[in-house]
Formats: structure tokens, sequence, C-alpha cells
């Protein structure tokens, strides 16, 4: 019984000493690095400044980024001049940019992009040495209000359900954080897009009356939300289920494969 408690001990203390982890698992989701193309997560940087590093899991810096971007947008009247620019009235999109918010909205927006990217080819370098390292990680958490565990998930589902509505992919694959922020903001646009009702009247036969009631600036918020939504609950959920295997892979060597087991020409596994 002494031997098992310091053999138990020991792997605890092992598992402190790693210098990477490839990911972790907690009450509030899962958190993992892989290998991800820096130039994809620059575009949706581009797409929605904190987008791109939501998508690395930098949640701090992505609020911020994502906050900043909304009041600034709205401040400035970017989506609103973008659109007199999709209808080719580019006089009146210069007329309604509002240039004390708009000169302040250009550095952070480049930063966005370039600090997403250089943090990608980062994390990638980083992936190369923890999976060289393949140190254990944890994969079951269980808290006084939440229980995580790694287990496989549906990618279909998850872009079914971010279609239905932003942040309930995430919460399907329990990533509570991202869950939450994107619900959250979905009700925000929602509410002062007027879209919902909008569809109402749309479904009432009044067409005309349901394009005049949208606010058009709010409502152009919702591709990149959407897109978001889906690309990351569905990526999210690929990797999950990779990292599953992995874990598992890992497990049943340590416990059941012998260690003198080789595999062909009198190669050694170790």
């Amino acid at each position: 019984m002494y031997e098992y408690i310091v053999s138990a001990f020991d792997f605890d203390k092992t598992d402190n000493t790693a210098r990477r982890y490839i990911a972790h698992v907690s009450i509030f989701g899962t958190t993992q690095i892989h290998l991800r193309n820096p130039y994809i997560i620059a575009w949706w940087s581009a797409a929605f400044p904190g987008f791109g590093h939501l998508l690395l899991s930098k949640y701090l810096r992505g609020f911020v980024l994502f906050i900043w971007e909304v009041v600034i947008n709205i401040k400035s009247h970017v989506n609103l001049a973008m659109i007199y620019s999709f209808q080719g009235n580019i006089d009146m999109a210069k007329e309604v940019l509002n240039t004390r918010w708009l000169l302040i909205y250009i550095p952070v927006y480049i930063f966005a992009i370039w600090d997403s990217y250089r943090t990608t080819v980062d994390l990638n370098k980083i992936y190369v040495l923890a999976e060289r390292e393949n140190h254990h990680f944890n994969s079951f958490s269980i808290g006084a209000m939440e229980i995580n565990y790694l287990d496989k998930r549906n990618p279909i589902l998850s872009v079914v359900w971010s279609l239905l509505m932003p942040g309930l992919g995430q919460l399907y694959i329990h990533r509570i954080i991202a869950a939450f922020f994107v619900i959250i903001w979905a009700v925000v646009f929602f509410y002062y897009s007027h879209l919902l009702e909008g569809i109402s009247l749309l479904f009432l036969g009044e067409i005309k009356q349901a394009t005049a009631v949208l606010n058009k600036e709010w409502l152009l918020f919702f591709p990149s939300l959407y897109g978001f939504a889906i690309f990351d609950s569905y990526m999210n959920t690929v990797e999950n289920n990779k990292l599953v295997e992995r874990e598992q892979k890992n497990f049943f060597e340590k416990m059941y494969q012998h260690p003198g087991f080789r595999i062909g020409k009198g190669k050694k596994v170790t």
C-alpha cells in the first residue's frame, strides 16, 4: 500500500515538472495546442479582431480585442460606411465615417492581425516540442459546479448547433468560456439589429416593414459571428477527438504494452 502511494506521488510530481503540455482539461473546458495555419488565424483576426486569439484559446486578449472592435466600429460607423460602399455610394460612405474614432481603429486592427499570426507561429513550435516530450496530461476534471472529461463528439452536430444559435456548438464540446462569451454577444447583436423582429414580420408577409426595422450597422456583425462559431466548434471538435485517441494510445502503451515489445527488425519500441 505504501509503495502504491509513493508511486502515485511520484507520478504527480513528474506532471508538475513537465516543461510543456499539449492539453489541459478543466471544468471550464479543454484547452489544447495543435498545429494551425497562421494565415487562417490572421484571416479571422482581419474578419473580426479577437477571433484569431479566441481560436488560439487566448481568451483575455481575444475578449479585449473583440469588445474594442464592437465599440470602435459602432462609434466610427465602419459597418455603415461598408454598406454604403457596397451600394456604390462612396460619397455617403465618406460622410458617415467619424474620423475621431476611425484613426484609433486602424493601428489596433493591424496589431490584432499581426499578433495572432505571430502567436500561431510560436504555438506551432511549442506544439512540436510538446509532442516530442509527450508528457502526461489530465483527462478528467470534476468540481463543485461542473464535470469535464475527454470523449469523442460529432463535428457535424457542432456545426448544426452553431447554425441554430452561435455558442451552442462550443457548449456542446464543453468550451464554457467561449460559449458564454459568444452567446452573450449573439444576444446583444440580435437585440440591437432587430433581426428576430424582422424575421417575424417577414413570416407575416410584411416585407417592406421587415426590411425597414433592421439596424444594418449591427446586422453586419452576424456573418463574422456565425462564421466564427461554426469554424471554431467544428475545428475544436475534430482536434478534441484526436486528443482522445492520443490519450488512449498513451494510456494503453504505458499500462498494457510489454517493455520488450518490438516492431520490425529488432527495433525496440520505447
